[in-house]
């Protein structure tokens, strides 16, 4: 049977398990003695020590002190760390140390001998006077009071700029410490002494001009403990001619750019700024000359405190100069020139670290690009507030810090460009970064655009890229609870399509679409489409008429083959049998005829001949009348079956129709026997070899011999 364990127990165990054992409270440790003095009085001594931190919180503390006599016996303490007046003398020494105590015993402290006069601590020196040119502080100190001499200064300043203190310690001649920066700076330091009273000086030789210093110093006297240190005492040095160039730049968009440029710190300032000289150069050659005055308000520029913007863009621009003025000076004209529109090619991208505080841009050049740059320039910019900075680093560096409250779930721009050496400006890359993100918006706009068949065509609009709380990463497409499609984007896409096929006609789907970042995805945005059922056979009925088409094409394709082929066996045509050539055609119906007739009659004709059907040499056929032994009942002989008239009808016919366009319909063909040039018709000296030889192609193919006209 098991028994519960006593709490007192528990507790016991707890106490001797988690914390020490028990015993002595750890012995004091540093301890020191001073007599603080007010004017000419140093009454009681104080010591200070240091206790260990211990768990209990009954330990008690109390200081012992005694001569440092062999024969002293006297042990007198005090539970406050006071050594009153009355209980030491002027020049003695004492021993002194420090007891702890608690119900587990008492331990003390390593003691330490004190002289009462050495342990004197004057009080703070008062500031006098300070002078600006030079710069020079002048102090009293209260060694004089105390009938002492003063021994050793320190002096501690900053900058309201720098406030890391530097101290100049005079015994040593310089002691120079700086947290972050390494200043080499010239001291001077020197004593007067009056007859009055004692004043100390210090003189900074090289001080930053216009710049205001804050002074601290502390002194001691003979044999005494350093003073605390005195109030701060606050001069500004004098003024000098501004030195460096304006730092400006450009911020762009796509249509209008606009100048800006940054305050003159004052290390290059040395002074009070009256105003800023802009010199505008346009395109055309003229010269604008602009004065921002640092006093006058205008419409024409703002100022937030630390940067310069002129409120109306710049248009057709070269270049500008900038100049800064002061009562004693200027600095020299830092020319800016324009934006190069065109992109530097082949450059890789920029790498971002951000977070509220901090933003690093880095990037990596090609090989041997920095021997054509002169520096980079990279600036970033909250497209939404319009938020605008920029730093300039040198042609070796390449990476960018800003220092700045980035806000959370806000788009920033990096852009970096380069100046090159030919002091041209380009732009080489450009980045979207977020010092925090969550989850993204979703779609505005998700649909359809077209139904194809199967397929369908999917749309959406992101939301604007300056409204978007985080760098999305890619898009996923669901189809009910089957298919998801991730899709791939850029930062700056603004709008995305995508295609799902496989469908089924008649069915209805479910298509959702969410954002993925970083921090997770979006919600999901649903809509439902339905494929139309007859999207299936009118695609099918596509597909047939075009099938078809085609194949009638191809069919077209051979008959033309075919008909080519056959006309190239039409010089083999007369060696064919008769019925095949049963019928001729008529040269008088032959546009080609009609167009040699006009040839023949208008000369300049032939300037109009078609080019598609090439000129032949037309001949006109001549029907030779051959005796015969045959004749007719009426006394009219009859050749090879056809009369003497016959012939005569056929060259009236013949005849008649030379001088009119259309053809007999009542003849199915005419025939011929041979066919005479119509140019060399009247010479009746020619002999039937001659003609035979002159007969060509055309009228071989086409025209019937003689010999098959006395057969018909």
């Amino acid at each position: 049977m098991a028994t519960s364990t006593p709490w007192w127990l528990l507790v016991f165990a707890l106490q001797h398990c988690c914390f020490s054992n028990p015993g002595p409270p750890p012995p004091p440790s540093n301890l020191q003695c001073h007599r603080p003095c007010s004017g000419s009085h140093c009454l009681d001594i104080k010591c200070i020590w240091n206790p260990k931190p211990h768990l209990d919180t009954s330990t008690t503390y109390s200081l012992h002190w005694k001569k440092n006599a062999e024969d002293e016996k006297v042990n007198r303490s005090s539970s406050d760390g006071l050594i009153r007046r009355a209980q030491f003398e002027s020049h003695a020494e004492l021993l002194v140390w420090v007891q702890a105590k608690n119900q587990f015993g008492s331990v003390e402290s390593e003691p330490v001998v004190i002289h009462t006069q050495n342990i004197i601590k004057p009080s703070p020196p008062q500031f006098q006077f300070g002078s600006r040119d030079p710069l020079e502080i002048f102090w009293n100190n209260s060694c004089e009071n105390l009938q002492q001499s003063v021994e050793d200064c320190e002096v501690a300043y900053n900058t309201e700029e720098d406030r890391n203190q530097i101290q100049v310690s005079f015994a040593n001649n310089c002691s120079l410490s700086s947290f972050f920066y390494e200043l080499i700076i010239k001291l001077f330091a020197h004593f007067s002494q009056y007859e009055e009273e004692l004043t100390s000086s210090f003189a900074h030789l090289d001080p930053q001009p216009n710049t205001v210093y804050e002074f601290q110093v502390r002194c001691k006297c003979d044999s005494s403990l350093f003073s605390d240190w005195s109030e701060t005492f606050s001069i500004k040095s004098a003024e000098s001619a501004p030195v460096g160039e304006v730092d400006a730049w450009w911020d762009c968009g796509p249509s209008s750019c606009f100048l800006n440029w940054k305050n003159l710190s004052n290390s290059q300032a040395r002074g009070y700024i009256l105003s800023y000289e802009v010199t505008v150069l346009y395109n055309n050659g003229t010269i604008q000359l602009m004065n921002v005055s640092t006093d006058d308000p205008s419409s024409l520029y703002i100022f937030d405190g630390m940067n310069w913007r002129l409120t109306s863009p710049l248009k057709d621009v070269s270049s500008v100069n900038i100049s800064a003025y002061n009562a004693l000076g200027a600095t020299k004209a830092s020319p800016l020139p324009m934006l190069t529109p065109d992109k530097q090619a082949d450059f890789p991208n920029i790498d971002l670290e951000m977070n509220s505080e901090n933003l690093t841009v880095s990037w990596n050049p090609p090989p041997n690009f920095s021997d054509q740059v002169k520096q980079y320039v990279v600036q970033y910019k909250d497209c939404g507030l319009g938020e605008f900075d920029w730093i300039k680093v040198n042609n070796h560096q390449t990476t960018g810090f800003f220092k700045g409250a980035f806000k959370n779930y806000t788009p920033y721009q990096v852009s970096l460009f380069v100046v090159s050496n030919l002091n041209e400006v380009r732009h080489l890359a450009t980045a979207r970064g977020y010092s925090s993100q969550r989850v993204p918006s979703v779609a505005p706009v998700f649909d359809r655009s077209e139904i194809t068949g199967t397929e369908m065509t999917l749309f959406w609009k992101p939301v604007p890229s300056c409204n978007q709380s985080a760098m999305i990463l890619y898009y996923q497409i669901g189809v009910s609870t089957q298919r998801v499609y991730n899709v791939s984007v850029t930062p700056d896409h603004e709008g995305m399509t995508y295609k799902l096929s496989d469908l089924s006609p008649g069915e209805e789907y479910q298509v959702w679409i969410r954002a993925v970042s970083k921090a997770g995805p979006s919600p999901k945005v649903t809509r439902t489409f339905r494929i139309n059922p007859h999207e299936g056979y009118r695609m099918m009925s596509v597909y047939l008429v075009t099938i078809l088409v085609v194949l009638l094409a191809v069919i077209i394709c051979l008959c033309g083959c075919l008909l080519s082929f056959f006309r190239g066996v039409n010089k083999m045509w007369p060696l064919l049998p008769q019925c095949l050539n049963e019928k001729v055609p008529d040269p008088s119906n032959s546009k080609i005829f009609r167009q040699m007739r006009l040839k023949v009659n208008e000369p300049l004709t032939w300037i109009c001949v078609p080019l598609h059907e090439p000129s032949p040499k037309i001949s006109v056929l001549e029907v030779v009348a051959i005796k015969s032994k045959v004749f007719e009942p009426d006394g009219i002989r009859k050749e090879n079956g056809f009369s003497q008239m016959d012939c005569q009808d056929d060259q009236k016919q013949d005849l008649g129709t030379e001088n009119t366009d259309s053809t007999d319909s009542g003849f199915e063909r005419k025939e011929y026997s041979k066919m005479v040039d119509s140019d060399e018709e009247k010479n009746d000296g020619w002999s039937s070899s001659e003609e035979e030889q002159s007969t060509s192609g055309y009228e071989k193919h086409f025209m019937p011999s003689a010999l098959e006209i006395m057969v018909e």
